[in-house]
This record gives C-alpha cells, sequence and structure tokens, in this order.
C-alpha cells in the first residue's frame, strides 16, 4: 500500500532522530525541591550557594550540548546532501532514485529541527509546541528555519520527481533560501550575560552565524542561476554543492 511504504521510512526517521537526541540531551536540572533537603536551610548557605552553583553550572553545559548537538546534526544532513548531488550524475545510471536522496536530506533536517531542536519543547520537554513558539524567539526562528528546510526539500524533490517544472520552481526556492540566509543575520541566540566570558562566547556565535548567512546566500544565488540557461552554467553547477558542503562542514564545527 502506497500509505504503508511512505509512513514506514518517515516512522524510522522520526524514531532514530529520537533516539539520537534523548541520547545527546542531558537531563535539565530542577533544583525546585532542594530547599527541603538536609543543609539547605538558611542556616547552611554556603552549601545551598555551592550546590545551587553547581546546578547552574550543570545546565549551562547542558544547554551548550544541545545547541551545538543541533547545529552538528543539521550539518551532517547537508553535508550529506552535497555528497549525493556530486555523485548524481556517476550514480544516476545504476540508481535511478538517487536524484531523491539530497532533497530528502533537507527534508531529514527539517524534521530534526522541527521536532527535535528544542530540549524543553514536547516530546522532549514539558512545554508544548504553541507555547514555547509564542513565549520564545528562539525557538519561534528554529521553527522558522525547518519549515524553510522542508519548503526546500519538498520543492526539490517534487522537481526530481518532473512534478514542479519551469522558472516558478527555481525563483520560490531561491527567495525561501535568501530569506533564511537573511533571518540567520538575526538568529536570537539565548546565553547567560553573566559568566565572564559571555561577551566572547557571543561574539563567537554570531561570527559563526555571520558565516553560515553568507554561505547560505551563496547557495541560493548560484544555484538558483545554475538552473537558468546561460554560459555559466556548467560552472554554477558544481559551485553550489561545494558551497553546500561548506555549509555542513562549517555546522558540523559549530562550537560555542
Amino acid at each position: 500500500m502506497p500509505v504503508q511504504a511512505t509512513s514506514v521510512p518517515i516512522g524510522l526517521l522520526l524514531l532514530i532522530l529520537y533516539l539520537l537526541t534523548s541520547a545527546a540531551y542531558s537531563p535539565q536540572y530542577d533544583n525546585s525541591n532542594m530547599n527541603g533537603m538536609p543543609g539547605m536551610d538558611s542556616g547552611n548557605t554556603t552549601i545551598a550557594d555551592s550546590h545551587g552553583f553547581a546546578e547552574l553550572t550543570a545546565r549551562r553545559l547542558a544547554e551548550t550540548r544541545v545547541s551545538e548537538f543541533n547545529h552538528h546534526l543539521t550539518g551532517f544532513f547537508l553535508f550529506l546532501a552535497s555528497i549525493f548531488v556530486f555523485a548524481e550524475e556517476s550514480l544516476l545510471k545504476r540508481w535511478s532514485l538517487v536524484s531523491y536522496v539530497w532533497p530528502m536530506c533537507f527534508l531529514a533536517a527539517g524534521v530534526f529541527v522541527l521536532v527535535f531542536s528544542d530540549a524543553e519543547i514536547w516530546p522532549l520537554g514539558p512545554e508544548t509546541p504553541w507555547y514555547a513558539v509564542t513565549h520564545s524567539l528562539e525557538d519561534l526562528q528554529h521553527k522558522v528555519f525547518a519549515v524553510i528546510l522542508l519548503a526546500l526539500g519538498y520543492v526539490e524533490l517534487q522537481k526530481a520527481r518532473g512534478r514542479f517544472k519551469g522558472v516558478l520552481s527555481v525563483l520560490f526556492c531561491a527567495v525561501v533560501a535568501i530569506s533564511g540566509a537573511i533571518l540567520l543575520q538575526f538568529h536570537v541566540h539565548a546565553g547567560d550575560m553573566s559568566t565572564p566570558n559571555a561577551m566572547e562566547v557571543m561574539g563567537r556565535i554570531q561570527a559563526q552565524h555571520r558565516w553560515f548567512a553568507a554561505t547560505g546566500l551563496g547557495i541560493a544565488v548560484t544555484k538558483g542561476l545554475a538552473e537558468i540557461s546561460h554560459n555559466w552554467r556548467q560552472k554554477l553547477k558544481k559551485t553550489w554543492p561545494v558551497l553546500l558542503a561548506l555549509l555542513g562542514i562549517l555546522l558540523m564545527a559549530y562550537k560555542e
């Protein structure tokens, strides 16, 4: 049955992503019930402070690990997509479905960012998706990035199937990709500005996102032009996969 054939790989993908994220995300520490513990009363503030500092440090490390994992896994999917773009012509004669693989890498990245990118949101955390996107600009932006990846993956998959043709689909992908690159310039990244090296960390994060945005913009422009007939078409067809691979590497090398 077509429904079963489609639902099995999608369900398997969701299961794999859930297991990966569950293993990578550590539990968030909750100190709401520590006041009733021995040594946590007002007469022993030194012990309480030391425990509070330890838990705060652990929480910061957990949040950093979550954020880095999100970037690394997304980068892996994009880098994998670039490999299949490079190998498409050589593999097409032996494997007719190879043209579908790289758009599916975008879809996989989009599903991951949409469902699993924020540890505080269900199914990994207690918050509902609606509450999260209406109370956190960072969470909302993550979901917008997910929709961008899903839209690009879906349209490119339909183009590979021969269903979407013509300049409109090319313009759609270019505009969506450029919009994503611009949005990266305004990406909100939550951080604890009370730490001694907070400004250094935020500067490094912003610099890396500027590189993401510049590379994404290059991909959007070169890929769009590569699909329009002109003298530079063949060179651009080889340029945008290189930039896609570079974006994947930059994401996999992301560090806060």
